[in-house]
Formats: C-alpha cells, structure tokens, sequence
C-alpha cells in the first residue's frame, strides 16, 4: 500500500472494505517496524510511516469493532534486536503523538482541558519545542552511578546498550544529590555539525 495514495475518506469505508485495508496496514507498519527497529534499515520515510499510522487510528476510531489484536496502535516500537541483551523496563517506555494539522492541535487541546477540567476560555499555557528525532535511552542509576541503559524496543523489552552510552561525554555517569534509585528518560541524538565531524573523521 502506498501511503501517498488516494485513499477513499475512512468516512466512506464499508466494514468490509475497513477490515481489509487495516490487514494490509497492519502488514506494512509491522514490516517497516522491523526494518526499522531490527534491521537497521528503514523502508519507509517519518512522514511515510506516521501517515500508515494515523491512518490506521483513523480506521479504528470509525470502526472499533475491528480492531486486530496485532493492531499497530497496541505496539510501541518493535521486539528489541537479537544483537544486545535484553532489558526489561520496570515501566512501560510508551511513544508520543504527532499532530500535523491545526485540527489535530484544536483536538489535542480539547483532551487537555478535558483532562484538566478546563473549559475552552481557562487559560492554559503550552511550551512547544521543535521534534528531534534520535534514538529513546532510558538510564538508570542507583546510588547516584549509571547501572543501565536500554532503548525503547517494544516498549515493554529494550536492548541493553550501557557500554555504548558510556562513550557519550554528555551524559554523566555518576550524579551527585540523586535518589537511591533514579530513571531518566530521552533522547540520544547527533547534531548536524557532530555528524559531519565524524564523516569527516571516517
């Protein structure tokens, strides 16, 4: 299926029609998820990828009643590489959501206040930042000194990179005023100017 096809509105499905193009999605995204995730070889663009996903939640919001058991929207990341040892988090490492539109904001919005218990004139305040898009580390410490780091994998099994996160200068090994046990959460990336520095190293 090619995401950039003219795709008929989810408005317009049939139940049969739905239940047939959330198999293929189903098929794609898992596809691409292991490409991704385990091969180190991505199929697919960002864009690409998250117009498969949205259009998936956007199926199954018309027509929950056929949502698969291998829904794509019940999987965060994919199964963790044969390559390191695995790392099981002691909570759930869950993914964000995109939004792409006005729309999508004025929705996101809307659930917030929900939420919250706001009404739509409430003053409500927002930091936004622009997306980096690098690998999700979880590291943990106990007794101030880095014992662990895991990527996100399928978001319940990560794989244990400790040594390679070792080598990053900016994330400390031991910290100072810590609790016992401490698990920091984010994203490993490289800037522009550091890849280039190390093409040029290579």
């Amino acid at each position: 299926m090619d995401p950039a096809a003219d795709l008929r509105p989810v408005d317009d499905l049939t139940p049969e029609a739905a239940q047939a193009e959330l198999a293929v999605l189903a098929a794609r995204i898992l596809e691409a998820d292991a490409a991704y995730h385990q091969a180190d070889a991505p199929i697919l663009d960002d864009a690409a990828y998250d117009a498969l996903k949205r259009r998936n939640a956007a199926i199954e919001a018309r027509f929950p009643e056929l949502r698969r058991a291998d829904s794509p929207s019940e999987r965060v990341g994919a199964a963790p590489s044969e390559t390191f040892a695995k790392v099981r988090h002691s909570r759930p490492m869950l993914s964000l959501e995109n939004a792409f539109d006005p729309a999508e904001v004025t929705e996101f919005d809307a659930r917030i206040r929900r939420f919250l218990g706001l009404g739509a004139e409430a003053p409500l305040a927002y930091l936004a930042e622009p997306k980096i898009d690098g690998l999700s580390l979880s590291l943990r410490y106990e007794d101030g000194r880095l014992v662990q780091a895991a990527t996100r994998g399928d978001g319940e099994t990560g794989e244990n990179v400790t040594d390679n996160a070792r080598t990053i200068p900016d994330l400390p090994d031991r910290l100072t005023g810590a609790p016992k046990v401490l698990e920091v959460r984010g994203e490993v990336y490289m800037s522009h100017a550091e890849f280039a520095a190390l093409n040029a190293r290579q």
